[in-house]
């Protein structure tokens, strides 16, 4: 007889759904996977079994009666296994089945130095075997909801017609103008320019190769890898990170918030929805208030507020004692953490934007306000977090960027994006999402080194 193989997610989506019929059917079973613990207490054994298709385990058992017993009593945390046993229902258990083995192969054994056993391992330690924790609980749940939430986001664009356009890595400039970027040099070369025949540079954002496909297409996004090369080490920045990059002709500011709202909720709800035994692991171990904190912004309004406003609310703050690592409140300044965090917990206590900055905090390519002052950008604030989306609307009058280019000295070699005003420009706008901080607020993970499969970061790199 030809052995039925599943996997745990089918087992659980068969009990889950309660087919009686294909519950029914579920008599002889075959698994393949892992051991993630095994104790026999010598006349029954109890093995935590998983596959990776699902998050929660399958618990098999045998006894001394089973035909590979002692293969069975034998098995240590990591062995990789096919078994085929009798699935039995337990709903007065805490698991709702478990398998009755009979028989077992071993497909994969595990040497005793396994550095992953029954225990509660440091974040710090799972760092240093980027290989073996996607094994852990925390990261199993990590990199599921990873896949998820990148899934997720492009449902949401194309549900809406947006076209998925793929930016090069390669490029001539630094889009954010900080100088952060790291030099593309060939093995054999004796300069950087030897290649391409000027310097070039791994890609700061995709955002000016994507513009002109908005001029084409209206709506379109670009999510891919971006590379800065600042020597930050702290638990929000790495030097390789992925980014979500929309841009949407005939939009302007408040078009660009409201598909911001949209499309954090979208995310929200779907990973919520499509994940939940990972999210109640991360409410329990990870972060207790996450679920309520992330319910509270999916049914929320998300408020909006000019940049001068909340400048007179933190000064007011000081004013009356309330103690900010950086009292020194004042227009014209780029707003820290604390101060972002004070706005969306304290007073607004709940998500905000943050709209119309000053001009020279902000970069080339936003629209200046009929003020002078001040361009039309907006940062999405959240509790717990402070920034999470940074916006704007573009320079599309080609006079005033060109002016603020040649101001900077970047006009040069960027003369094909100044084009794009001058043949057919309109009004347009965008925003940037940096996907893993994204993945850190939705599951509460506070280190971005733990929610990257093979993280980058300055002064260290092992992998």
């Amino acid at each position: 007889m030809e052995k039925q193989l599943y996997s745990d997610f089918e087992l659980y989506d068969i009990v889950t759904c309660g087919d009686q019929e294909e519950l029914a059917s579920l008599k002889e079973v075959t698994l393949q996977g892992w051991v993630r613990t095994n104790r026999d207490n010598g006349s029954i054994g109890f093995i935590e079994f998983n596959d990776g298709t699902y998050f929660k385990n399958v618990q098999l058992v045998y006894s001394k009666d089973s035909k590979d017993y002692e293969v069975l009593s034998s098995l240590g945390t990591g062995f990789a296994i096919e078994i085929t046993g009798e699935f039995r229902l337990t709903p007065g258990n805490k698991q709702p089945f478990e398998v009755f083995v009979n028989e077992c192969e071993i497909k994969g054994a595990c040497d005793d130095d396994y550095p992953l056993q029954k225990k509660r391992h440091s974040f710090e330690f799972l760092r240093e075997i980027a290989h073996l924790r996607p094994r852990a609980n925390t990261f199993q749940a990590v990199y599921r909801v990873r896949s998820v939430l990148a899934f997720a986001v492009h449902e949401f664009f194309q549900e809406r017609g947006f076209l998925y356009i793929h930016t090069p890595l390669i490029t001539t400039n630094d889009g954010e103008g900080a100088g952060n970027v790291f030099d593309v040099i060939a093995h054999d070369s004796k300069s950087p320019e030897d290649f391409y025949g000027h310097r070039v540079n791994l890609t700061v954002t995709g955002q000016l190769h994507v513009e002109p496909f908005a001029l084409a297409f209206r709506d379109v996004y670009t999510f891919g890898p971006t590379f800065r090369a600042e020597r930050s080490n702290t638990v929000r920045h790495a030097s390789e990170f992925w980014m979500i990059e929309p841009e949407m002709a005939f939009c302007d500011l408040n078009d660009n918030m409201d598909i911001i709202e949209e499309c954090i909720k979208y995310c929200i709800d779907y990973v919520l929805e499509s994940c939940p035994e990972e999210m109640k692991f991360f409410n329990s171990m990870i972060d207790n208030t996450l679920l309520e904190r992330l319910n509270h912004v999916r049914n929320s309004q998300f408020k909006r507020m000019p940049y001068t406003e909340g400048i007179e609310i933190l000064k007011k703050a000081v004013a009356e004692g309330v103690k900010f690592e950086n009292p020194n409140i004042e227009w014209g300044m780029d707003l820290q953490s604390e101060h972002e965090r004070y706005i969306t917990e304290k007073v607004v206590k709940g998500p905000v934007f943050l709209t119309d900055y000053p001009k020279d905090i902000k970069a080339f390519y936003m629209r200046q306000n009929d003020d002078g002052k001040t361009v039309a950008a907006c940062d999405l604030l959240v509790p717990a977090v402070g920034e999470l989306v940074g916006g704007s609307q573009r320079e599309e009058r080609y006079d005033l960027l060109k002016a603020k280019m040649d101001s900077l000295g970047i006009t040069e070699g960027l003369e094909w994006y100044l084009d794009t005003r001058r043949y057919g420009g309109c009004v347009h706008s965008g925003f940037g999402i940096g996907f893993d901080r994204l993945l850190m607020y939705v599951t509460g993970m506070q280190n971005i080194r733990d929610v990257q499969p093979y993280p980058r970061t300055s002064n260290t790199i092992k992998y």
